[in-house]
């Protein structure tokens, strides 16, 4: 009964931990190992963050090289029209450049350099509170990850408390 019980314990503590990490907040480096340049095509960016699902609290990394900037709007019109002076322009003198999720909502990210924008270095995402239904059930979320570890965990701990 004790040995229950121990097992009962274990399989909570393991769970919750989990469920915990399901939520944690994650770091992206915009652009993967290409990074933040003049992309190859005008979509590369937009596919990019459309295989994402964006939280608040996630970070997005840019790293780049030469001379580039990340612009941020709140307004789809500034970003579709490449606007040079959007809300906020931030610039880094190395890689690195870490940009913190602080609200839920739109985010529109562009280079104000030159036309790096209009050849396609830009990318729109829109950062979920925890708990928010992402737009498309296409991404699996890494909650959806959790909860199927857990389910597989307690398939097991109940196996083996009711066959011992």
């Amino acid at each position: 009964m004790a040995r229950d019980m121990s097992l009962c314990c274990c399989f909570i503590v393991v769970v919750m931990a989990l469920l915990k990490g399901a939520t944690a907040a994650q770091t992206y480096l915009v652009g993967d190992s290409f990074g933040w340049k003049v992309p190859p095509n005008s979509s590369y960016y937009t596919i990019w963050a459309s295989k994402r699902t964006f939280y608040v609290g996630d970070k997005l990394t840019f790293n780049w090289t030469g001379s580039h900037t990340v612009g941020i709007s709140h307004i789809q019109a500034e970003y579709d029209n490449c606007t040079r002076d959007p809300g906020e322009v931030l610039n880094s003198s190395g890689p690195g450049l870490i940009v913190p999720l602080g609200t839920s909502g739109s985010f529109y990210f562009y280079c104000t350099v030159d036309d790096h924008c209009g050849s396609g270095q830009k990318f729109a995402i829109n950062a979920l509170t925890n708990g928010s239904e992402p737009p498309s059930p296409s991404s699996a979320s890494s909650f959806t990850i959790g909860a199927f570890v857990a389910a597989v965990v307690s398939t097991i701990v109940i196996t083996v408390l009711i066959y011992d």
